[in-house]
Formats: C-alpha cells, sequence, structure tokens
C-alpha cells in the first residue's frame, strides 16, 4: 500500500514531502508524487530518491492510504475521479476554495475528507494551518491530517465556516509582515542607517520578536508592555504608530481578506 500521494508537485506538495521524509513520518517507497509537468518530475526524482514520480494516478496503483490534493481548483474533479478509481482511503485538499461539499460530491463512495488551509511558511517548514473535517471525516482522519501538515509547521482545528478567516489571518498574514518588513528597512535607511544595514537589524528583529512570542510563555501585550519604559523610546515610536493607525489598518486586513475568501468560495 502506499501510505501518501500528493497530487500536485509545485511548491506546497513539495514541501509537505519534504517535512514528511525529514520527519521520518515514512519512507521514500511508502510515498509517491503525481505532476503533470515533466520538467518538475524530473527534479522531484532527483531530489527524493526512492519516492515514486509519476505522470497520471493510476500509475500509483491501488490502494491509496491517503492522498494531498494541492492542484489548482479547476483540477480537483479529475484528481478526485482517478483517487476514487484507486481506491484512496482519506483525503486531505488544500486547494483554495474547494469546499468540503464540493469534494464529497466528487466522490461515488463516502470518502473521509479534510480541508485544510495551510500558508506558505510551509516552505521553510515554519507554517501555520488549519484543518475543518468533513462528513465522514473521524478524529482518527483529522490526527492524520495534522500529522501530515505538521511536518512542516503548526496545525489547528477549526469549524469549516472559520477557515474564510484563516485564510484572513494567517493565510494573507505572511504578506503583512513583509509589508511591515519593507517599511521597518526604509524607515532605518531614512535614519540613516545603510540599506544593508537597515535590512539585516530589520530582519532580525522581526525573527527575534517572532521567537519572544512563542517561545516567553508572555503574550504579545506583555511583551510590548516589557520593553515600553515610560517616557522612552519605544513609547514615542508606539504613539506614531497608533496616531497614524496601524492596529485599525490590520484589523481592517484581516477583515477585508476575510470577505474576500467568502466571496471566492461562492459558486
Amino acid at each position: 500500500m502506499t501510505r501518501l500521494v500528493m497530487i500536485g508537485g509545485g511548491r506546497m506538495g513539495e514541501a509537505l514531502v519534504s517535512g514528511l521524509l525529514r520527519a521520518h513520518w515514512a519512507d521514500p517507497d511508502q510515498v509517491a508524487v503525481v505532476e503533470k509537468l515533466e520538467q518538475r518530475r524530473h527534479e522531484l526524482a532527483a531530489r527524493y530518491p526512492g519516492v515514486a514520480v509519476h505522470r497520471e494516478i493510476d500509475a500509483v496503483g491501488a490502494p491509496i492510504e491517503g492522498a494531498v490534493i494541492a492542484v489548482k481548483p479547476g483540477d480537483v474533479p479529475a484528481a478526485c475521479g482517478a483517487l476514487a478509481s484507486a481506491g484512496v482511503q482519506r483525503i486531505l485538499s488544500i486547494a483554495a476554495g474547494v469546499t468540503v461539499a464540493n469534494l464529497e460530491a466528487l466522490f461515488t463512495e463516502p470518502v473521509p475528507v479534510v480541508r485544510a488551509m495551510p500558508n506558505t511558511p510551509v516552505l521553510v517548514g515554519a507554517g501555520a494551518a488549519a484543518i475543518a473535517a468533513g462528513t465522514h471525516a473521524t478524529d482518527a482522519d483529522l490526527a492524520w491530517a495534522e500529522e501530515v501538515l505538521g511536518a512542516a509547521g503548526v496545525v489547528v482545528r477549526v469549524a469549516e465556516p472559520l477557515l474564510d478567516a484563516v485564510t484572513g489571518l494567517s493565510g494573507s498574514g505572511p504578506a503583512y509582515v513583509f509589508l511591515v518588513a519593507e517599511a521597518l528597512i526604509e524607515a532605518g535607511v531614512l535614519a540613516g542607517l545603510p540599506r544593508d544595514v537597515s535590512e539585516t537589524l530589520a530582519i532580525q528583529t522581526m525573527l527575534g520578536a517572532a521567537r519572544m512570542l512563542g517561545e516567553s510563555g508572555d503574550n504579545a501585550a506583555q511583551l510590548r508592555a516589557n520593553v515600553t519604559s515610560p517616557g522612552g523610546t519605544t513609547a514615542a515610536g508606539l504613539q506614531a504608530l497608533e496616531e497614524s493607525g496601524v492596529r485599525a489598518a490590520f484589523l481592517d486586513a484581516v477583515q477585508r481578506a476575510t470577505e474576500r475568501s467568502r466571496q471566492l468560495g461562492r459558486p
């Protein structure tokens, strides 16, 4: 039995395969990748010796313990049809905007389906993903999905309607952080720092602050208070940010991205 088939060998699919192999979740010969592009198939085969890389799903052979659907929404129906013929036992879908109901409707027999929303830091093993159970998915199926996505980051469970909010926060969130990084770098240059120095300091400041959030045990408000001396430089900087409405801008950004996700998911 093939333990996992990755349908789609793009960057996200490869990141998950790499994480699973690195974590020894499966041996290479228990994993297969299905990728249409010939050049990409050659690249994946060279990078992951022992992993079978095929052009079509029917080349994998039955049965398939689990499959991850990591293709464009328009390619999902064909992928599910081929997986049904191959006797897939469970599905994890990271296809954007394809609902659990739509996925389940593509199978004539009940198949456990888990829908997920990961973000791009999966590519460096630091992703954030949320999963939602389908009608036939059990706790065991959710645990399996957590193992797969957990090889490249953290995973939380939510009800499917909340996946739009997940998209607005963590799905789009890396872009918000990159924008802040750009602004900090430009601010350092404006203050007189050479660009390379400003970039190094800004990036390391964000990395260090993120580690403190994840490892110190204090929440964001407490950490902010700890570094803000009364009447000091940080207090002056924070006052400028509050006067410019930065907090409100982030609230609005997450709300707008969430609503846009809802719009894209409607028929």
